[in-house]
C-alpha cells in the first residue's frame, strides 16, 4: 500500500472527507508529509515562493521537539482529486505556549494568516484528547 493510498483509507474512515457533516481527521505529520511532494496539499496559497511540503515537514517536526509541545496535527480538509493528495489549510500544535510563542516559531517564511488559540468551533473535527496542561493553537493559511 502506497503512503497516498494508506492516509486516504485514513481520512475516509469516518465517511466522506469531502462532506462537511464528516469530522475533518486529525493526523499524524508522518501519515501526511510521508511520501507528499503535493504542493497543492499545504500552503497552497503562498505567493510568489511557496515552501515545498518537506520544507513544512521539517519545520513542523522542529515545532514537534520542543520541550513545551505534546504533539503536531494536520486537519485534513478535502481531496478535490482522487489520485491527488488530500490538503490541509490547518495544522494543530499542542502546547502549553501561547499562540504568540508558536506564532514567532513559524518565522516570516511560514507566517499564519491566522492564529487559534482553541479549537475553532465552526468546524467539525475528530475528537483529541489533550494532555494536561496543554491546549491545541491553531495554524491557518487561507
Amino acid at each position: 500500500m502506497t503512503s497516498l493510498e494508506r492516509l486516504k483509507e485514513r481520512i475516509f474512515r469516518a465517511g466522506d472527507i469531502n462532506d462537511p457533516a464528516t469530522a475533518r481527521p486529525l493526523v499524524s505529520l508522518e501519515e501526511f508529509f510521508d511520501g507528499n511532494d503535493d504542493f497543492g496539499s499545504i500552503g497552497y496559497n503562498f505567493y510568489p515562493d511557496q515552501p515545498a511540503p518537506s520544507d513544512f515537514y521539517e519545520l513542523f517536526k522542529r515545532i514537534r521537539s520542543r520541550p513545551e509541545v505534546a504533539n503536531v496535527l494536520v486537519e485534513v480538509c478535502q481531496q478535490e482529486m482522487p489520485e491527488e493528495w488530500p490538503s490541509t489549510d490547518t495544522v494543530w500544535i499542542i502546547t502549553s505556549a501561547s499562540a504568540g510563542t508558536v506564532a514567532k516559531w513559524l518565522g516570516e517564511r511560514f507566517q499564519a494568516d491566522d492564529i487559534f488559540d482553541g479549537w475553532t468551533e465552526h468546524v467539525q473535527r475528530e475528537p483529541y484528547q489533550l494532555p494536561p496542561g496543554m491546549k491545541p493553537i491553531g495554524i491557518w493559511w487561507d
